[in-house]
C-alpha cells in the first residue's frame, strides 16, 4: 500500500506541474496548437480529464465502464479523439476546474482499491499501482505536448523512473502491436537519472542486447514525444536497435511518433 501511495503521490505531483503551466493562460492561448496533430492545449487537458473520468468510472462502477468499452470497440480509431474534442469545447476555466476535481477523486479512489483487485481498462485489466503508473505516464506525456506548445522547458524529476519502468515492461507489447515477434532474450537497459549521476537499470548485466542513455530521452521515446534521431539513446544489438524504432509505453495501435528534428 505504501508503494501504491507513492505512485498516486507522483501522479498528483505531475498533474500539479502541468496545472501550473496552464492555470494562468489567457483563454485564447488554450487554442494554441500542440505537437499532436489537430490537438490544441485544450485538447490535451480535455484528454486527461476524459481519461481520468474513465479510470474513475472503471474503479467505482465497473458495469458502467463495460458500456464504455463497447462504445470504444465501435470506434477504435476515433473514440480517444472524440473524448478530447468533447472536453476541449468547454470554457477553459470549467475544463481546468473539472480536471482538478476529477483527478482528486481518482487519487482517492485508487488509494482505496485492494492490492490484489484488478481494474477493467481498454487494454488488459490492471492493479491500482499499474493504473497509477499509467496515469503518471499519460500526464507527463501530454504535459510535454503542452510545454512544447508554450516553448517552456521542463526540469526532469525522479518521477521519470516509473515511466521508464513502464517503457521497459512494454517492450514485448511494442513488438506485438507492430506485428513483430518479440525477442526471446532479456535486454539490459541503463538510464542516467535526472541528477546526472545515478543510473537506473533493468535486465541482466551480461545481456547482449542493450540500451543506454538519459532517462528523460528514453521516456520521450517510449511515449513517442520525440524522434529517436533527436535523442541520445544508444542501442547495442539488432533487437535492441529495432526496439528503439517502435517502442511505445501506451496502449492502442502503433503510434506514428514525431518527425526527426521536431525537438
Amino acid at each position: 500500500m505504501a508503494e501504491l501511495q507513492r505512485f498516486i503521490d507522483d501522479v498528483c505531483a505531475e498533474s500539479e506541474a502541468l496545472d501550473a503551466l496552464v492555470a494562468d493562460l489567457p483563454d485564447s492561448r488554450w487554442a494554441d496548437p500542440t505537437p499532436a496533430e489537430g490537438w490544441t492545449i485544450a485538447h490535451q487537458i480535455g484528454h486527461l480529464l476524459w481519461t481520468d473520468r474513465a479510470a474513475l468510472l472503471a474503479i467505482t462502477d465497473p458495469d458502467a465502464f463495460t458500456v464504455q468499452l463497447a462504445v470504444a470497440a465501435a470506434d477504435p480509431a476515433g473514440f480517444v479523439d472524440a473524448g478530447a474534442r468533447e472536453f476541449a469545447s468547454l470554457p477553459p476555466a470549467q475544463l481546468l476546474d473539472d480536471w482538478r476535481t476529477t483527478r482528486a477523486q481518482l487519487a482517492a479512489a485508487l488509494a482505496a482499491v485492494p492490492p490484489d483487485q484488478k481494474i477493467l481498462w481498454y487494454g488488459p485489466p490492471m492493479k491500482a499501482a499499474s493504473m497509477a503508473t499509467a496515469r503518471l505516464m499519460e500526464t507527463w506525456a501530454h504535459g510535454q505536448d503542452v510545454a512544447d506548445a508554450l516553448a517552456v522547458p521542463r526540469k526532469p524529476t525522479d518521477r521519470l523512473k516509473s515511466i521508464a519502468h513502464l517503457g521497459v515492461r512494454t517492450r514485448d507489447f511494442a513488438f506485438a502491436v507492430n506485428e513483430l515477434a518479440p525477442p526471446t532474450e532479456e535486454f539490459r537497459v541503463e538510464l542516467t537519472a535526472p541528477d546526472g549521476v545515478s543510473v537506473w537499470t533493468w535486465g541482466p548485466e551480461d545481456a547482449a542486447q542493450r540500451v543506454t542513455g538519459p532517462a528523460e530521452d528514453f521516456c520521450l521515446l517510449v511515449t513517442q514525444r520525440a524522434n529517436r534521431a533527436d535523442l541520445a539513446l544508444v542501442a547495442t544489438g539488432p533487437d535492441a536497435d529495432q526496439w528503439l524504432d517502435i517502442a511505445q509505453a501506451f496502449a492502442g495501435p502503433a503510434g506514428g511518433g514525431r518527425e526527426a528534428g521536431s525537438r
